[in-house]
């Protein structure tokens, strides 16, 4: 598996705050989908509270 750095920003209480992460995946969208799963378990944040600006090798 490949390691992808997966950035951009989700809802917090006081607005948005941005993120980057680095998440090892086979591919850009499971690497996507396992930020939007991670980012949702440790903040209690639904899809629509997190926006992905980019993923990167």
């Amino acid at each position: 598996m490949s390691e992808f750095t997966v950035s951009g920003r989700y809802q917090a209480r006081d607005g948005w705050q941005e993120f980057e992460m680095s998440v090892e995946a086979p591919n850009e969208s499971v690497a996507e989908e396992r930020t939007y799963a991670n980012l949702g378990s440790q903040h209690g944040l639904k899809r629509t509270g997190i926006d992905i600006g980019g993923v990167s090798a």
